[in-house]
């Protein structure tokens, strides 16, 4: 079991790449091939914030960009955008010189025209697209062990490129060990290992490094990242606060494989189930991991907003994949808010 906890938490990352990064037909992607490059170099004046858009032209919605022919889907040579970004004109050219943005390359030009011949197709932003799952490739190869392997060996296949020759024992346990565990192996583990001639010596390390408490350490790291942990709350004399117990309990819960649906609930709203034990209660200290106020002579409704906003921000960043940050004072730049 404490094997394919790590198996179907990185499975459930490769399916979510493969879901937004892929085309079964060949054909260029909005959000991974076209996007970057209108974000990069088109969204500033033509995108989602109207009190920075200029001609009223928007690119980040198909609609308006097709209804003002800046993309005439099947028809490049006629797109205005295309005319626009060629141009020798200094007054037309696209992006303007005054906007100090680079120029398309040849790359990005030519990866615009294609996906206007192949029919202008957008998406959604990919934070708002439901993970799919996808049938696993068959690949015939006898150093393939999961469905992980399947997917990257056809991965490299489409690219002409073939598998590496399997790491030695001590590069592989090493690597496992950093992954799970953040630390190195110890020399006792190495020799134990290699001298471990069990086909399942590999999955017997596996669960050995998952029933460590250095596992829960290490998979709270980028947690406590994205709550904006801190041990001192963050202004001026940005003095010590003792929150290490909500720290203590997300490695805990790590450790004890909670499950993901309770680990975010206790956290959001522990306090506001039925009865909440004192630890659902516990895990809302993630809502008040913010950078706090504690000088005399604050105000205390400009700080209270200050906190509010944070955990707006935080919650989109750590469970919708969006900033929110922009849209506080303005349509978001880049992002559809």
């Amino acid at each position: 079991m404490s094997h394919n906890r790590a198996l179907n938490f990185t499975t459930i990352i490769l399916l979510a790449s493969i879901n937004l990064c892929s085309a079964a037909d060949g054909k260029l992607k909005f959000n991974q091939d076209i996007r970057p490059i209108l974000s990069d170099k088109c969204f500033h004046c033509h995108g989602p914030d109207s009190n920075k858009r200029e001609a009223d032209l928007r690119l980040d919605v198909r609609d308006a960009a097709v209804k003002a022919k800046a993309i005439l889907p099947g028809k490049p040579e006629e797109s205005e955008i295309i005319a626009r970004i060629l141009t020798q004109e200094v007054d037309d050219h696209m992006p303007p010189a005054k906007s100090k943005l680079e120029k398309l390359t040849a790359t990005e030009i030519a990866t615009l025209k294609r996906w206007i011949a192949e029919g202008a197709v957008y998406e959604d932003h990919w934070a708002f697209i439901p993970i799919k799952e996808v049938p696993v490739p068959i690949v015939e190869a006898p150093e393939l062990f999961n469905p992980i392997d399947h997917f990257v060996a056809s991965g490299l296949a489409e690219r002409k490129l073939k598998l590496q020759p399997e790491a030695s024992k001590e590069t592989l346990i090493r690597r496992l060990s950093f992954d799970l565990t953040g630390l190195p192996p110890t020399p006792a583990e190495v020799e134990a290992f290699l001298k471990d001639a069990d086909p399942k010596a590999y999955e017997k390390t596996v669960d050995r490094l998952l029933q460590s408490e250095r596992y829960g350490e290490r998979m709270a790291v980028d947690w406590l990242d994205v709550s904006r942990y801190a041990d001192s709350y963050g202004f001026q004399v940005d003095r010590g606060r003792d929150v290490w117990v909500w720290r203590d309990w997300v490695i805990k819960s790590f450790n004890e494989n909670l499950s993901y649906d309770k680990f975010v609930t206790w956290q959001l709203a522990g306090d506001l189930l039925p009865n909440p034990t004192d630890e659902q209660i516990l895990a809302t200290a993630f809502n008040r991991l913010h950078q706090q106020e504690s000088e005399g002579g604050s105000v205390e409704e400009e700080y209270r907003v200050e906190y509010v906003a944070d955990r707006v921000q935080t919650f989109a960043t750590a469970f919708l994949g969006l900033t929110f940050e922009c849209a506080r004072c303005h349509d978001h730049k880049f992002d559809p808010i």
